[in-house]
């Protein structure tokens, strides 16, 4: 894909105002996006998204759901740390049939976040999401489905890109469910996001009471 193609793509996201201008855009990029953000981009959230969930999640054979997963970057590389029980869930088909072609993950789920799903309670001991929490995706309300379907005691981990915290208060409504005693953090700190632009995220990680 030519760069400024790429690009293209990447402003038809940051401006997409409905789900299906958003599924559009992810069709057109599905073919090289791994390439593309890896390798041109620098994008760097998932490795450190990954190594945080690592130093909590010893166990290498607990379920675990990589959510908004595209085509299983973040999943390829905790395949790769020796996890062997991980499900992929995302919106887009097109990402999802590319996840599948990794071959690292066991049950690819295609539903989409801000709504209830239908997968269990308590159905995963740990969930990682790097690159949901962003302009015009996915905003904090799908923390609280995020909560219910992680086990007590588990863990959530999840990178914010820094213009979505900051544009839709993802702090104060983090907080809220701190203070209901739905989660307990663990860690907050900036990071980077991916390098070709400079851009930072907030990387989160929580523990589930018991």
């Amino acid at each position: 894909m030519f760069v400024d193609k790429r690009k293209q793509i990447q402003k038809k996201l940051r401006s997409a105002t409905s789900t299906a201008e958003i599924m559009n855009a992810y069709r057109e990029w599905a073919d090289t996006y791994d390439k593309d953000l890896i390798d041109t981009m620098g994008y760097v959230a998932p490795a450190l998204a990954s190594e945080a969930l690592e130093r909590y999640v010893e166990d290498r054979h607990k379920p675990i759901l990589d959510v908004g997963c595209g085509t299983g970057i973040v999943g390829d590389i905790l395949h790769r740390h020796g996890y062997r029980i991980i499900d992929g869930l995302d919106y887009s088909k097109d990402m999802l049939s590319k996840a599948s072609e990794k071959g690292v993950y066991r049950e690819l789920l295609q539903a989409d976040l801000t709504k209830e799903t239908e997968i269990p309670t308590h159905r995963y001991e740990a969930i990682i999401s790097v690159g949901t929490f962003t302009i015009g995706h996915v905003g904090p309300d799908a923390f609280r489905e995020l909560i219910r379907i992680t086990n007590p005691n588990g863990y959530i981990c999840v990178t914010v890109r820094m213009e979505a915290w900051i544009s839709e208060n993802f702090r104060d409504a983090m907080r809220v469910m701190e203070n209901e005693g739905l989660w307990q953090l663990e860690e907050l700190y900036t990071a980077p996001y991916v390098r070709e632009d400079e851009s930072i995220c907030k990387l989160c990680l929580y523990r589930i009471p018991a």
